[in-house]
Parts: C-alpha cells; structure tokens; sequence
C-alpha cells in the first residue's frame, strides 16, 4: 500500500473523554499511517497534569487557540494574495452555511478562520488530508479547507449529538462534501444514510472502535466485595442518566439492599448529582472522583461488581467496551448503537433509556445473583475479544482508510 501522510483535525486533544481517538492515532503511526494532529482547543487539563503519552503528543499538537489574532490576520492576507479565488470560495461557503442566521454566519467565519490556520499549517507540513472525528464543528473547519484549499476531507461519524441537530450541524452539507465516511455502528451508518442520496452509500463504511483486551484484562478479587459496587464512567451531565442510578441506589436502600456507586468522571451537571444524592439521602452510598486519566482508571475497574451506564443519548461507548474487556457485567440503556455491542441477557443488561424502575430491578438482580454476573462478564469479554479488538479493528480500520485514500 502507499505511504500515507494525513491530518488529524480533533476539538480537543488531548481529552479525558476522548481517549480512543489518543489510541487510534498511535495504533494508526504503527501500522506506517503519518499522522499530525490539528486541536482547535488545547488539552482538558494542564500539559503537567498529562499522562506521558498524552504529553508526547501534545508537544507535537497545533493548536488553532494558540495561534493568535496576529497569526490568523497574516494567514488571512498570505490566502488573500496567493489564493484569492479559494478564499473568496471560503466566504462564500460560509454564508451559505449561516444561511440566514447572523449569528450561525458569524460562527462560520469564525470556523473559515480557523480553517485558514489549518489549511496553511497543512501546506507547510505537505499533508493533502484531513480527516474529522465527529460531524460537530470541528467537521465544519475541515470541510471549510477543503472548500478554500481543495485537500481532501473525510470524517468518522459517532452520532448521536450530530443526529438531534441535523440543520444546526450542517450534516447533510457535511455528508456531500466529505470524499468518505466511516461510521462507528450500523445504527450511525443508517442515520447518515438518511440525509445521503442513494449513489453516496458506498462510500460509507462501518469500522467499529475497540479496546486494548491485554490492557483491560479481568481482576481475581481476593475476596469478594462486602457492599456490591457499581462504576460509572462518564462526563457528568444530565444527558448521561447518572441520576437515574442514584434513583436507583435510593430504591434499593429501602429495599434493604445496599450497593455503593462510584462515579468516575467531571461535568457541569457534577454538582447538581452531588446535590440530588444528598436530598435522596444516599451520600454516604456515592463516591464522586472527578476526573480520573488513563493511567489510573484500572483499579476502578477492578473493584467493580458490575458497571451501569444510563445515557440518552451515546454513539457506542468506548467505557463499555473497557468494562466488558475486564469481563465485568454490564447494564445500560437500549438506544441508538449499543444493542450492536450488547445483546439483552447474553452479554450484558439493556433496559429502555429513563426507566429508572427497570434499571433497579436490573441492579438488583445481579447484586443478588453471581453466578450470573459472572456469566454475562465472560461473555461479554468474549465480545470484545471478536468484534472490539483495537488492533484489529485499528487494523480494518486502516486497510479502508487506505483503499478511500488511494482511490482519490
């Protein structure tokens, strides 16, 4: 195969909640993939607060946000004298993405400055490609290069935020412009399906995400835990479903079965939970971490019972896959791409999304019941040892991304 050498274009890099894109980069360098990173936001955490890796990558990230006004002022007047009819496509494309909003069009010339920024650091670097996790704004900046500079420009699609707010997004433009798409499940290959004219579905192709299983590898408790416990992994926000667990714990203690919640995670919604607990009557029952890196997940996981995760909305979460490595039961809500990851009663637990009834019943059933916790744990590493393999799915991964980027 060629020799590839691509951009990278990421919201932010690194992220506490965006690990698998961290994995998929480096896997991608050592399958012989040239990989530079483009972050329009620095990282989540100071760079001394960085795993090492993630600070490895960091030092060699271009960051949009650091640039500054000057730097963006001199690209601006270089594109105006040397590529005037690329820029001139540029504004045009962003007031067409604005339409008749003002403030959308302000938003889009901010996304066709930033673009700007990229299009210039890839012509300095030599890279004729940019690819896009998510079809969020970062996908807008990139689609705005290929519109200014002619690069080409794919995107993995995730959904499911991108899919509540198809106009607000500008998916179907993004969709159009894109030279290929790879997408994280059927379920997210079906939604882009919807907003794509018939002769585009070819160019879509399913490459799922996965996990290290030799990393996640499941624990030998030496003894059993006294109180059964639940993880949650998670940004904490309302949209996750976290409260429904604390509804849950609340239900079970008067019951008379006592579990203990840890939540594994930071939101804007962190202190609303914090609150909520307390007015259940349950704080004693939840441990709230805050953020927790790479590097110091592992023993969460290995002092978990069982893992619960009640979202709304998610693509296919990456923390299922680490729980079902590490062999540990799962129960999370039937929605969008997850029945493709878990199977009800085989793998795993799925309950309707915001039934919070259910998911106590569901809790319940396996803190009472190890024998079967330990069933659905083995199948589900099982799972993730066929079909979530990081190298494997890394290695599929690259295969399509280079028959897409030969093809060009």
């Amino acid at each position: 195969m060629t020799q590839h050498r691509i951009a990278y274009l990421v919201s932010q890099y690194p992220a506490y909640s965006h690990t698998f894109i961290l994995r998929e980069v480096v896997q991608l360098r050592q399958f012989g993939v040239e990989i530079l990173v483009a972050s329009i936001n620095l990282p989540d955490r100071p760079f001394d607060k960085l795993t090492d890796i993630e600070r490895q990558e960091a030092e060699q990230t271009f960051y949009i946000k650091q640039q500054g006004i000057a730097k963006a002022v001199s690209v601006l007047m270089k594109i105006l004298l040397l590529n005037p009819v690329g820029l001139f496509r540029g504004i045009k494309h962003a007031i067409k993405l604005g339409g008749w909003n003002i403030k959308m069009v302000l938003y889009h010339f901010f996304y066709l400055a930033e673009a700007l920024l990229v299009g210039d650091w890839m012509q300095a670097q030599n890279v004729k490609h940019i690819h896009v996790h998510f079809a969020t704004p970062a996908a807008s900046v990139g689609m705005l290069v290929k519109t200014v500079f002619g690069y080409g420009f794919s995107i993995t699609v995730h959904g499911s935020d991108e899919f509540y707010n198809i106009s607000g997004y500008n998916l179907p433009e993004k969709i159009i412009a894109a030279d290929f798409l790879f997408c994280i499940s059927h379920y997210t290959r079906s939604q882009i399906m919807k907003w794509a004219p018939l002769k585009a579905w070819a160019g879509f192709d399913v490459c799922r995400l996965g996990v290290d299983p030799q990393r996640f590898i499941p624990s030998v408790k030496s003894q059993a835990n006294e109180t059964c416990q639940i993880l949650c992994i998670g940004r904490l926000l309302l949209a996750k479903g976290q409260s429904i667990i604390l509804d849950s714990v609340a239900q079970l203690k008067q019951q008379g079965v006592l579990v203990h919640l840890t939540l594994v995670g930071t939101g804007p919604d962190q202190q609303t939970l914090i609150n909520y607990a307390e007015s259940l009557g349950i704080s004693s029952q939840v441990t709230f971490t805050g953020a927790v890196d790479q590097d110091n997940i592992l023993p969460y996981y290995n002092q978990a019972d069982m893992f619960v995760l009640p979202s709304f909305a998610e693509g296919i979460p990456v923390v299922l896959m680490e729980a079902m490595a590490m062999a540990i039961p799962c129960i999370t809500s039937r929605i969008t791409g997850i029945p493709e990851l878990i199977q009800d009663g085989e793998n795993g637990i799925l309950v309707p999304a915001s039934d919070s009834e259910g998911f106590t019943q569901a809790i319940k059933r396996l803190a009472e019941n190890q024998a079967l916790r330990q069933q659905l744990g083995e199948a589900g590493r099982a799972t993730i040892l066929s079909d979530y393999d990081l190298n494997k799915n890394t290695r599929y991964f690259y295969e399509k991304l280079a028959q897409r980027l030969d093809a060009l």
